[in-house]
């Protein structure tokens, strides 16, 4: 089965899979990623097979919604490329992208290193930052009934990978725990490039959102 074929038939797949996804983590994130992706890849010297599956199956069975077990997806992902024939050394590569493209609070070391991770990395943290960014935060907070904002409660910089995800704090604290670090931890110079001008989009809302949360604007 050729390459194209292949990706076709994950994207169907891919979509099939998160019809019911909650809206920050359903196929229109998984599509921004994989073109985004494909757009970093055209200045790197990658796999761009090897990236396309990798932007594609990254959050196929995300551990947020499956109480925490970063197991489900690599194995979804497993199952479904060795139907497809497709080569062991290109699945395990794609395996160890799933397995570690994840944020998990920013304070644990990333165990595997490759330009076409660095790659789909990078697409992934732009698609939660800007004003996209933005707006999944809060939908994420809506869904898990998270207030907006809690001046008394203030934002964790160490927390552990299982502070992080047990973290209940209100939804303007996820912009200083994680989306207003990653301009700084993006690896690609393109990734680099955009992730910029969103971050500069970020601190101009939360100057207009707090203005307006104190009667200023």
């Amino acid at each position: 089965m050729s390459s194209e074929k292949i990706i076709q038939k994950t994207i169907t797949f891919v979509k099939e899979q998160l019809i019911d996804a909650e809206g920050g983590h359903d196929w229109f994130h998984i599509e921004r990623v994989y073109k985004n992706a494909l757009l970093i890849s055209k200045s790197e010297n990658v796999d761009t097979f090897i990236v396309a599956l990798g932007a594609l199956l990254h959050d196929i069975a995300d551990s947020k919604f499956h109480k925490g077990d970063e197991t489900i997806g690599p194995k979804i992902a497993r199952e479904f490329l060795f139907k497809l024939n497709v080569d062991s050394t290109v699945i395990e590569h794609v395996i160890n992208i799933i397995e570690n493209i994840s944020f998990k609070g920013g304070n644990e070391a990333q165990k595997f290193r490759s330009p076409e991770l660095d790659v789909v990395q990078d697409a992934d943290r732009l698609d939660a930052i800007g004003a996209i960014g933005i707006a999944r935060c809060f939908n994420y907070g809506g869904f898990k009934n998270r207030a907006l904002y809690n001046p008394d409660i203030k934002p964790n910089f160490n927390m552990s990978k299982a502070a992080y995800k047990a973290s209940t704090a209100p939804t303007i604290n996820h912009f200083y725990e994680k989306l207003l670090l990653l301009k700084d931890k993006m690896n690609t110079k393109t990734g680099k490039k955009i992730a910029l001008n969103r971050h500069t989009f970020m601190e101009l809302y939360l100057k207009q959102f707090y203005n307006e949360w104190d009667g200023n604007a």
